[in-house]
């Protein structure tokens, strides 16, 4: 009898994705996050066309351009030519994180535009990476004269004084001024691809939180704790959600988790209550 061998599910395939640091597929694994959204999306049709435009864009480059023409050919291609740029008519909508729909609409958030402006960048031999600032995904380049910080946004570079600026209002909320002034080079850091798929997926819980949709929100939750699986918290807000959805055995499970691993947590008592009353729910 031949073996029916079944098709991973979304989740399965994601933790297949990002298992392994040292061959960690960012712009798959990127991609993969819409698949809750879209279920019948076909991944591969989303990395073809970005290949497809990796093709255009090294038709206009020479073989022995130098780094920084190499750069402006790339921000000339994506920000001008093909008009990638933030969606500033609704910053919120999930759309924006799914990268097959920010290929189409050519709109997205930071942390998208810049998965794909990477991936072209690596393709054409920069040495780029992403940069999680303070309320602000950025891409940098290293070129042989010095570092390149660019907005994703907008396709602008940033000088040393407009970091400064965009970092004050972090600075002052976060109490870091005068005496625990914080060399700007550390907020600088490159940014590992699971921390940017993190990313990717903690703008999405925010934006399903906001609006109380539960189910959506525990799809993100489902891919946070495969990615992340020694973050207790995430089980906690899963748990809750799970809660509000009416999943009062699923809930308890994540909460209990929760408590047993995040015993110095400030929220201990408040969540044990809770399960406590989801407990007496269920007799």
């Amino acid at each position: 009898m031949p073996l029916q061998m079944s098709a991973p599910s979304a989740l399965e395939y994601f933790a297949t994705l990002v298992q392994n640091d040292d061959h960690f597929p960012l712009l798959e694994a990127a991609a993969s996050i819409a698949q809750d959204e879209y279920p019948d999306l076909d991944l591969q049709q989303v990395l073809g066309d970005v290949d497809q435009l990796l093709s255009r864009l090294k038709r206009r480059i020479p073989t022995d351009a130098a780094p920084l023409q190499r750069l402006r050919t790339l921000n000339q291609f994506f920000f001008r030519d093909l008009s990638f740029g933030g969606n500033v008519n609704d910053y919120c909508d999930p759309d924006n994180s799914y990268l097959n729909v920010v290929l189409r609409t050519r709109r997205g958030i930071q942390i998208s535009l810049a998965v794909l402006w990477m991936e072209l960048a690596q393709g054409i031999g920069l040495h780029a990476r992403g940069v999680c600032f303070p309320g602000h995904f950025m891409v940098k380049v290293n070129l042989p004269k010095g570092q390149v910080v660019i907005d994703p946004f907008t396709g602008q570079s940033l000088s040393r004084e407009d970091l400064s600026e965009r970092l004050e209002p972090y600075k002052r909320r976060s109490g870091l001024i005068e005496d625990f002034e914080v060399p700007l080079g550390l907020y600088l850091q490159a940014a590992p691809a699971r921390d940017i798929i993190a990313r990717m997926l903690r703008n999405l819980k925010e934006i399903h939180r906001a609006q109380e949709d539960w189910q959506r929100l525990i799809a993100v939750q489902n891919r946070l704790i495969i990615l992340l699986p020694d973050a207790w918290a995430e089980y906690r807000d899963r748990g809750i959600a799970h809660a509000e959805q009416g999943h009062s055995e699923l809930a308890v499970d994540d909460l209990e988790t929760y408590l047993v691993h995040a015993q110095d947590a400030l929220d201990i008592d408040v969540i044990a209550d809770r399960v406590a009353s989801l407990r007496r729910a269920q007799h």
